[in-house]
């Protein structure tokens, strides 16, 4: 306990004169590449290719156009079975050519004989639509852009490959691309014949405090003991915000790129920094065990397991101790010197709009689209308030407003989202031949159908999964549930081909 019970035995004898207040205080989750040691250097690797995509689909007096980038995995069709055509939607970060060797879908294609095809996003990856990434630019960045952009592919590869009117297109997605998949179905049945949506929010929801509810939910599943630990770190690095005897410990134990002193004046600072440490915990949760890449495979071995292994060690110091524990072992994972928290630095990083930017990867692109269209602000803004209440949905939408303009407001983001619940239907979607796969552990599952409604579009939960865990490569450490549900899908996929 060592200095941290100094510093807190001194800041509670201050607090005989000072009003303490106890406050407790995300991530949104791209699909990683599946995981598979040494693969790149001992197989080969699909190659880019390129499809002549239009600017804008719905003004036919624009004609310009751009290359968008695709894979394609024929090994396994057979045109005198007449297979099925399997396509992977790419979404809000780099296509990885690692797919089209690699996951359920691959042995699903082994066994139907189907061809494969995996299309980038635009906006994201090598697909660049535009010379860069302006708010002007951004117009262009829409979930019906990119579902017009996949019926384009399908269209022109029926043409290419002279396939019947009858060939069977089934589409596969994961967490946004599994909300594509859906849509794709309801947008275009005459084109897809079947969808595979895993871990897809389909109702758009400016403030979205469930995602921690998730959070908090899967780490009592795990061990009550470490949630309430990690309630009390989250008072404590209150409580050190709260004096400045504070702020030194605070800098050190979570080696801080900038003084917190400097920062304690403004509110937004103060904000993203209970952000960074509650993205910590809720990034660990999201995607548990989950058999992918991450940032690098010691992300990935970072578990709920990890997490509470720590809050629940006595020789680790008080509950803050801990928590500098979880992020220093992130710190190391990813390489980062420092733990940055300035709100203006953000923010300037998150409004440069060049390709060879650091936030091209698919930062400020996704920014874009949940300002525009989804929302999916993981908020503070109700009850249990594990990680405290400093990050209200209002503070994400400054973020709109500081970045792309002032009138991407809060009257904006919310007739926005409610145009995209109304366009594709949100939990009420209509729609057949779609199994819609939620893990329990995910955070995102709050937002999607984890409940069969109707026979035509069943849903499957799987208990102790989380983010796309059905769409990874088998691993030995697969649960049995986890392990029924690719049967199950399988089976829906079979089914929909003999229609």
């Amino acid at each position: 306990m060592k200095l941290v019970i100094s510093i807190l035995q001194l800041i509670l004898i201050q607090a005989d004169c000072w009003k303490i207040f106890h406050r407790g205080r995300e991530v949104g989750g791209n699909l990683g590449a599946p995981y598979d040691v040494g693969y790149k250097a001992t197989k080969k690797l699909a190659q880019d290719e390129w499809f002549i995509q239009r600017l804008d689909h719905f003004n036919p007096t624009d004609l310009r156009v751009w290359k968008q980038r695709y894979f394609t995995n024929d090994q396994f069709y057979k045109v005198t079975h007449n297979g099925p055509i399997f396509l992977m939607i790419g979404g809000e970060g780099t296509a990885s050519p690692l797919w089209m060797n690699q996951g359920a879908w691959i042995d699903y294609a082994k066994r139907f004989k189907a061809l494969c095809f995996q299309l980038e996003h635009r906006y994201y990856g090598k697909s660049h639509p535009t010379e860069d990434m302006s708010t002007k630019n951004l117009q262009y960045l829409t979930s019906q852009q990119a579902l017009a952009d996949l019926a384009a592919f399908i269209q022109a590869k029926n043409e290419e490959y002279g396939f019947s009117s009858n060939v069977k297109w089934i589409v596969f997605g994961g967490s946004y691309p599994g909300s594509l998949a859906a849509w794709m179905r309801l947008k275009y049945p005459h084109l897809v014949h079947g969808a595979m949506s895993a871990s897809g929010p389909l109702l758009a929801k400016a403030d979205f405090p469930e995602y921690y509810h998730v959070v908090e939910e899967s780490l009592k599943t795990a061990s009550s003991q470490c949630l309430s630990t990690v309630k009390e770190a989250t008072a404590q690095v209150e409580i050190f915000l709260n004096h400045t005897v504070g702020y030194k410990a605070l800098d050190s134990m979570f080696n801080l790129c900038d003084p917190i002193e400097n920062s304690i004046n403004n509110p937004k600072d103060i904000s993203n920094f209970y952000v960074t440490l509650a993205e910590n915990i809720a990034g660990i949760v999201q995607y548990n065990k989950d058999n992918r890449i991450g940032g690098n495979q010691k992300v990935a071995n970072i578990t709920i397991d990890t997490i509470c292994d720590i809050m629940e060690d006595d020789d680790m110091g008080a509950p803050i101790d801990k928590l500098a524990e979880i992020n220093r072992l992130l710190m190391n994972a990813n390489n980062l010197k420092c733990l940055d928290y300035k709100y203006d630095k953000m923010i300037q990083e998150l409004s440069q709009n060049s390709w060879s930017s650091n936030v091209s990867e698919g930062g400020r692109q996704w920014m874009y689209q949940t300002c525009t269209e989804f929302g999916f602000f993981q908020s503070s803004s109700q009850p249990p308030y594990i990680f405290g209440t400093d990050f209200p949905v209002e503070f994400y939408i400054q973020q709109c407003v500081d970045i792309f303009g002032e009138k991407y407001n809060s009257a904006f983001v919310d007739t926005n989202v409610q145009r995209t619940n109304t366009f594709y239907g949100a939990l009420d979607i209509d729609v057949s031949n779609v199994v819609f796969v939620h893990g329990s552990i995910d955070p995102w599952h709050a937002l999607g159908i984890t409940k069969t409604r109707e026979q035509r579009a069943p849903a499957i939960y799987i208990e102790g999964t989380a983010h796309c865990a059905n769409m990874y490569p088998k691993s030995e450490k697969d649960l049995p549930q986890l392990k029924a549900a690719r049967v199950e899908i399988a089976e829906h996929i079979d089914a929909w081909i003999r229609l």
